[in-house]
């Protein structure tokens, strides 16, 4: 059982990783290079949302070379080999900000999306993420057969997005958004850097200086430290996280049971945290809610244990003059047309499809079509029971062929998304 876990089993000779290690912590050359445009791709796919190109950034970035480094030098009493790769990592951080807010700067585009909000606010689940992350990184470097987690570390332990929104935070002078990116970043670094740490002490790595017991404990104490103030904070981080969490969820609960189960449409919907009490704004398409009716929507936040927060409903101002005065049996006739509405819409996209650009594409593919309708069409039987067929119908100066049937009925099957199809000339 020992020698299933033990990590000396397929571990790369000791100079041969120590050599990968120092090659892969300077920044200069091709290095610096693809550091920059690896900064630069991190940021298009921050600004236009995409967490595919934010991937691809992660795995083409070299970022995480001198954090592995100063770990490797910690542990090694290294000094030397510490000093340049904090410095080597300061180079990156220095160059990745400036590539990031240039671009940023320049940019017409200055919306924050979820992938830039999602990079400013971390917890101690990110400090677990870059620490079991590191681990699995550092071990991969120490092996013989490297496998494939490198880049998976990569991507887990996101060095490039928090860089990136920092540098989004310095062009648009959000300030809270870059600190709160720079504390990511500097988490991620960190616990990668003390991942590394643990192990290379752990796989005995020999030291290069000596360093006496005293000298060693003040490094220990120091990397307490640093772990101390970047857990701290996270726990806070991480408990106002889950606390907003379940609030969203009872929230969400009470807005499901209270409208949307009896056919109210809400059109906008914003929560605020910051006021006291908090504040939960809604708009809703039709229904219209008296003085009365407002206060009695408040009143039952306390069955979802959601008291501290009030309801504003934005609505029609003219309504809202004389809502007092309204009979409340106005709203029980609105209830009712809103429920036939949403029984009316839900017939249409019973018997309907989605046509945007329908018949271009077809005529695209079959230029001998003039025209082309779709429908779903309700089919009875002597069962009592039905079934709906989707039909389509073409005109055209002479049928199609069986093999232009065939093209048009596959093609409409994918647009469609459909299972069968029936078509038919008129």
């Amino acid at each position: 059982m020992n020698n299933i876990f033990n990590l000396h089993n397929g571990e790369e000779e000791k100079a041969k990783v120590l050599a990968t290690v120092r090659s892969n912590i300077s920044f200069s050359g091709s290095n610096l290079w693809i550091l920059a445009c690896a900064i630069m791709v991190a940021s298009i796919g921050l600004n236009v949302n995409s967490t595919a190109v934010v991937i691809g950034a992660m795995l083409i970035s070299p970022l995480m070379g001198p954090i592995v480094g100063a770990g490797f030098a910690l542990g090694m009493f290294d000094f030397q080999l510490l000093r340049k790769s904090l410095k080597n990592l300061l180079l990156s951080t220095v160059v990745g900000l400036l590539v990031s807010f240039l671009y940023f700067f320049l940019s017409p585009y200055k919306e924050s999306h979820s992938e830039i909000i999602s990079r400013t606010a971390p917890n101690i689940y990110d400090v677990l993420i870059a620490f079991f992350g590191g681990l699995v990184g550092v071990i991969a470097v120490t092996r013989v057969e490297k496998g494939n987690p490198i880049p998976g570390v990569a991507i887990a332990t996101a060095l490039m997005p928090p860089l990136c929104t920092a540098g989004f935070g310095l062009a648009t002078g959000n300030f809270a958004y870059f600190g709160g990116a720079m504390f990511l970043y500097t988490i991620n670094c960190v616990f990668i850097c003390i991942a590394t740490y643990i192990i290379v002490k752990f796989l005995k790595y020999p030291a290069v200086e000596f360093v006496d017991k005293k000298k060693s404990d003040k490094i220990r104490i120091w990397i307490t430290v640093i772990i101390a103030l970047m857990i701290i904070p996270s726990i806070f981080f991480a408990y106002r996280f889950i606390t907003q969490q379940n609030y969203e969820q009872k929230v969400s609960t009470f807005l499901s049971r209270e409208f949307e189960d009896k056919g109210n449409t809400i059109v906008y919907k914003k929560t605020t945290y910051s006021t006291n009490p908090k504040q939960i704004e809604l708009a809703f398409l039709t229904r219209k809610f008296s003085a009365a009716q407002i206060k009695e929507v408040n009143d039952r936040l306390k069955n979802y244990k959601i008291e501290g927060t009030q309801v504003i409903i934005r609505q029609d101002s003219a309504f809202l003059a004389n809502a007092t005065t309204k009979n409340l049996q106005t709203n029980e006739v609105t209830d009712q047309t809103n429920a036939i509405i949403a029984e009316l819409n839900n017939q249409v996209k019973k018997y309907s499809f989605e046509t945007q650009n329908l018949f271009p594409e077809a005529k695209s593919i079959l230029p001998e079509i003039t025209t082309l309708s779709v429908a779903k069409q309700e089919v009875f039987n002597t069962t009592d029971s039905t079934r709906i067929i989707p039909v389509a119908l073409y005109e055209a100066e002479k049928p199609l062929t069986l093999q232009q049937t065939a093209t048009l009925r596959n093609w409409l099957k994918v647009k469609l998304k459909v299972d069968t199809l029936e078509i038919y000339k008129r």
